[in-house]
């Protein structure tokens, strides 16, 4: 599909190059002959890059770019001007142009800077869909009281940098907690780094967390930044916390207290920006009677706690779940969406889920890809009672 381009100019033999070139390159190419009527355009249409003169009767450039910015922000806006200087310049890319050209414009630069901004374009775009989707994955479902108390929480405790210890069975959605934490916080723009306590060994464990210099050990060949660094401006998720060793929850408690960290084998301390979120399937205190979890590292992590309840608390829930995964499974086999009946609710509710909502998609996929258009009570019978 052509890429199109609006051309603001209000001198016609401008306009006329410019649109016989581009319209050569391949380009689908709309004009307009005063800032006026480009705004309007810009405000009615969609243009996959924006050419717009400075000095123009009725409105010009720098007005025209503000607009702009205002209804189409992620349409790159390319500025051009014979009466332009380095402060011109330099004030339009501040307020959001994608580049300045000078009149006569060179035509070759003014392609690769047209292209050059589409692909930039064509990024931003796919990040914001992919950060939906990934958004949506990620999605609390559920109107069941303890579903709605957590929800109060997490809209409380996101926006501060408080830490939280979220506590609850295998399959409950403790990720899924942490995740809903950090997209409401003031730092869901930085990244959310995930550590797995109980899949590193112990050995490993404080070279993940944080880093090492080259030689500090014999597998150390190079220099590793760890994920306190890397989460540095974040958030760091600690999961399964419960299983880590008590020699790195010492050096985890001096990270919490400091905001500094050392890399083994390393000297210098290294100060960090972080947010702690804490998960863990264990009851902490009990691990701390039997000397395996730092009390003072408990304190530290659990400034707020959220109790993630099992699924066989919040069986209500159920129905909304199976309707979110039948629609996500059925978008991701691209397939048209099965009915589910009614009987085959309730035999879903009724069931003892000791996998938590992790089974219960497990479950549904399974009923999506062996029952016919329609998933029946017959079908939960077969498929996962086995009967």
């Amino acid at each position: 599909m052509s890429q199109t381009i609006l051309v603001i100019d209000d001198e016609k033999a401008i306009r006329k190059v410019l649109i016989e070139i581009l319209t050569f390159e391949g380009f689908t190419v709309d004009e307009a002959a005063d800032g006026a009527e480009g705004a309007k355009k810009i405000k009615e249409g969609n243009y996959d890059c924006i050419i717009c003169d400075i000095k123009m009767p009725k409105m010009d450039g720098m007005e025209v770019l503000q607009i702009a910015r205002q209804e189409k922000p992620d349409t790159p806006f390319v500025v051009i001007s014979g009466h332009g200087t380095i402060e011109t310049a330099v004030d339009a890319v501040k307020k959001g142009a994608y580049d300045y050209i000078s009149k006569p414009p060179d035509l070759n630069r003014l392609l690769i800077t047209i292209r050059n901004a589409m692909e930039k374009k064509s990024l931003v775009v796919e990040t914001k869909q992919l950060r939906k989707r990934i958004s949506r994955g990620f999605e609390m479902i559920g109107a069941s009281e303890p579903m709605i108390r957590i929800q109060e929480t997490i809209a409380k405790v996101a926006p501060t940098d408080a830490r939280v210890l979220i506590t609850g069975e295998n399959g409950v959605g403790k990720e899924l907690v942490a995740r809903r934490i950090h997209e409401l916080s003031n730092r869901s723009n930085g990244p959310i780094i995930e550590v797995n306590c109980a899949a590193i060994p112990s050995e490993l464990i404080e070279s993940e967390l944080f880093g090492h210099e080259k030689g500090s050990f014999t597998s150390a060949i190079k220099q590793r930044i760890g994920k306190f660094e890397q989460a540095s401006g974040g958030t760091l998720f600690l999961d399964e916390i419960g299983d880590m060793h008590l020699d790195a929850q010492s050096k985890m408690l001096r990270a919490l207290q400091e905001g500094k960290i050392t890399r083994v084998g390393g000297e210098k301390e290294i100060k960090v920006d972080v947010r702690v979120l804490a998960a863990t399937n264990k009851n902490l205190l009990e691990e701390v009677e039997a000397k395996k979890f730092r009390l003072d590292l408990y304190h530290r992590l659990s400034v707020i706690l959220i109790q993630v309840p099992p699924l066989n608390a919040r069986r209500e829930d159920i129905p909304a779940l199976v309707a979110h995964f039948m629609k996500d499974i059925s978008e991701e086999y691209k397939q048209p969406q099965k009915e589910i009946e009614k009987a085959a609710i309730t035999a879903l509710q009724q069931h003892n889920w000791t996998g938590n909502i992790r089974e219960l998609r497990n479950v549904v996929e399974r009923l999506i890809i062996l029952s016919d258009k329609t998933i029946t009570n017959r079908d939960f019978e077969t498929y996962i009672l086995m009967k």
